[in-house]
C-alpha cells in the first residue's frame, strides 16, 4: 500500500497524520524511513549528490520505478555511479522538485519506492 503524503514544505513532509522532519524514503511496502543521507556525505561532502552507495541502501529488489524528490528547489541529483547502477537493476528514476514529485507519488501505480529530500 502505497502511502499519500498530504503536504510539504521547506524542512518537512506529512504523512497521513505523521509529520517528518528529514528526508525520507518509502519503501515498497510502504513503510517510511529515515534517508541515510550519510552514506553520500562521506564520499560528496553533501546530501545533495546521491552516491552509489546510498543507491544500493535506496533499491529493493523488484523495484521497478524510484521518485525521487529533489528538495523544494531542486537541489538534489544522483552521482553518475548511482545512475548507472539504477540502469543496472533496470530501475527507473523521476527525479523532480519535491512538490512536484509528492504528486507524482500519490498517482503512482506498480512497484515504486520514494526517496524525499525536504530541505533546498
Amino acid at each position: 500500500m502505497i502511502p499519500k503524503i498530504q503536504e510539504t514544505s521547506f524542512g518537512s513532509i506529512h504523512i497521513g497524520e505523521q509529520a517528518y522532519h528529514h528526508d525520507i524514503l518509502i519503501r515498497l511496502d510502504g513503510q517510511v524511513k529515515k534517508r541515510k543521507k550519510k552514506l553520500s556525505k562521506a564520499i560528496y561532502g553533501t546530501s545533495h549528490v546521491i552516491s552509489l552507495d546510498e543507491a544500493q541502501y535506496i533499491y529493493q529488489e523488484g523495484a521497478e520505478r524510484l521518485i525521487v524528490g529533489t528538495g523544494q528547489f531542486g537541489m538534489a541529483k544522483l552521482s553518475d555511479e548511482a545512475e548507472e547502477f539504477f540502469k543496472t537493476q533496470d530501475c527507473q528514476v523521476e527525479l523532480l522538485p519535491t512538490p512536484k514529485a509528492l504528486k507524482v507519488w500519490n498517482r503512482a501505480e506498480g512497484v515504486v519506492i520514494a526517496l524525499f529530500h525536504i530541505t533546498c
